[in-house]
């Protein structure tokens, strides 16, 4: 549990999700294999980052399962390899050659960054485009383009309908990977109180789209569905700002490393009502709503395995 983090797990199938519902087709075997492949690939990456970290979780991090022996280095490296080909395999069978075209590169990308980038200054973008291109995965897994979407079929067509989605999952998870090299040492304020702007924009940038017909004039009665979509994005942008906006603001008064911790800690759990408003926003709120509820499940878990 502690080696792949899996509470945290919970963050990823709503990458899928979001995808999917951007591509016009939420639901279906093949966005439940992408689901399970992208589970798969995160724990992949969580094993191979206590691999690789081992020499400096031993001084900075010894109660992690590498450092503090419970876990040999070796086998975190067995692991990592065996859930990799898992999730390839997952991506192969669920999506066929066009799920490989998303997982094989989104893969080179998690064992780089465990492996080479994570210290340098490409670390935060390579995650960044590692989640991005997780929804743009759950883009692929929607298929083909379906009656009520205008614009091109196919695969070119899914991931341009999946690309704003990915693009604000990947500013997020930026933020996230900029405060989370600051989790030992603490962070100048400056730090957390960008991320806070940017976060801020991610939010405004997923609501806006949905609640500015609502608003603006000629007021007009919604149906019924584009008020629920309404409705249900507005309340994943709430719990998104009410929790990692909240831990960031909290690291703006007190840039100390336990504050730091703890906003990514929420950054990485925020990813689910982050997630839930792009799937309401592309018309599924339903299935958004669903997505939601796992926030507090995912806070009750970390409480007892971090998610960091």
């Amino acid at each position: 549990m502690s080696l792949v983090r899996a509470p945290a797990a919970l963050s990823v199938p709503g990458d899928i999700l979001a995808g999917a519902t951007a591509a016009g087709r939420p639901l279906g075997p093949r966005t439940v294999g992408a689901m399970a492949s992208s589970v798969c690939l995160y724990w992949a990456g969580m094993a191979l980052n206590d691999y690789a970290d081992a020499a400096v979780d031993s001084v900075e991090r010894p109660a992690r399962p590498v450092p503090s022996g419970r876990v040999p280095r070796r086998t975190a490296l067995a692991v990592a390899t065996g859930l990799t080909g898992a999730g390839l395999g997952l991506a192969a069978v669920s999506g066929g050659r066009r799920g490989l075209a998303v997982a094989l590169p989104l893969t080179a990308l998690i064992w780089a960054y465990d492996l080479k980038l994570k210290s340098t200054p490409a670390g935060p973008a390579a995650m960044a485009g590692a989640r991005a291109l997780d929804v743009l995965a759950g883009a692929v897994a929607g298929g083909a383009n379906p009656p009520w979407h205008a614009g091109g079929g196919g695969t070119a067509g899914a991931l341009a309908r999946g690309a704003v989605p990915a693009l604000l999952t990947g500013v997020h998870t930026y933020t996230i990977t900029a405060l989370s090299r600051h989790e030992i040492s603490g962070a100048p304020s400056r730090l957390p109180a960008t991320t806070l702007a940017v976060s801020s924009a991610t939010a405004l940038s997923t609501v806006l789209p949905s609640v500015l017909p609502a608003v603006l004039p000629p007021r007009r009665d919604l149906p019924r569905a584009e008020v629920a979509r309404t409705a249900v994005a507005s309340a994943g942008v709430l719990a998104y700002l009410g929790t990692y906006g909240w831990a960031q603001v909290r690291a703006v008064r007190d840039p100390r490393a336990s504050s730091v911790r703890r906003a990514v800690g929420a950054g990485i759990l925020a990813m689910v009502p982050l997630q839930a408003a792009l799937t309401a926003r592309a018309g599924a709120p339903v299935a958004a709503a669903l997505l939601g509820a796992l926030h507090p499940v995912a806070q009750r878990l970390a409480r007892r395995v971090s998610p960091t």
